[in-house]
């Protein structure tokens, strides 16, 4: 398994990017919002990666974040949902606007992406929602950090759940929720624990 790429960017196009390590040119099918976050051809980038091999084909998915990444793996479990829909979504939607609309079960909003019906919407929601927990999910047992108690408990909540839904215990996300804005909204509280995330790494 090719876990990750670290090499000279040097094709990008709307959901395709090449990047070269020690001769070899890898080319990646991935996300415009990953196309938009990498440099420009020459630079050196680093991408995470998935492959997917089938009988007559090999393909390799690149992503800028983990995240992103996380997304995407957690997509193309959902029954009916291949690479190809898997980079649509998360072309059109962030990570943390992916976990928020899956955490408020809001499969409506994925029906605003081109070839992405009612039906496969609605099942996105549906089994991801499914992948955490009852207890968790429901917010009733989520526990809420002291130090945060001024934050809207539920923003805490559907932030908790949100990140969940990225593949994070509650035991990673509670001591982040602590450095939070007070006044943040939901996906700012987020944006900020993705943010710190990527920044002990």
């Amino acid at each position: 398994m090719i876990y990750s790429l670290k090499g000279i960017l040097t094709l990008k196009d709307m959901n395709f990017i090449v990047v070269e390590c020690n001769g070899v040119g890898y080319g990646c099918r991935t996300s415009y919002n990953t196309v938009t976050q990498l440099g420009a051809i020459g630079s050196e980038v680093k991408i995470y990666t998935h492959m997917t091999v089938r009988d007559d084909n090999i393909e390799l998915f690149g992503f800028a974040t983990q995240q992103e990444l996380n997304c995407f793996r957690l997509l193309i479990s959902v029954s009916g949902v291949g690479g190809k829909a898997g980079t649509a979504i998360l072309s059109d939607i962030t990570p943390e606007n992916f976990a928020f609309i899956v955490a408020s079960g809001d499969s409506k909003a994925f029906t605003r992406i081109k070839g992405i019906g009612t039906k496969t919407a609605q099942r996105i929601v549906l089994e991801l929602k499914d992948k955490i927990s009852a207890e968790s999910f429901s917010g009733k047992n989520i526990s809420v950090p002291v130090s945060v108690a001024d934050v809207s408990v539920s923003a805490v909540s559907e932030a908790m759940e949100a990140l969940m839904v990225l593949g994070y215990s509650q035991g990673e996300i509670a001591p982040l929720l602590r450095k939070c804005d007070t006044n943040a909204s939901t996906q700012e509280i987020i944006r900020e624990v993705l943010r710190l995330m990527n920044s002990k790494k």
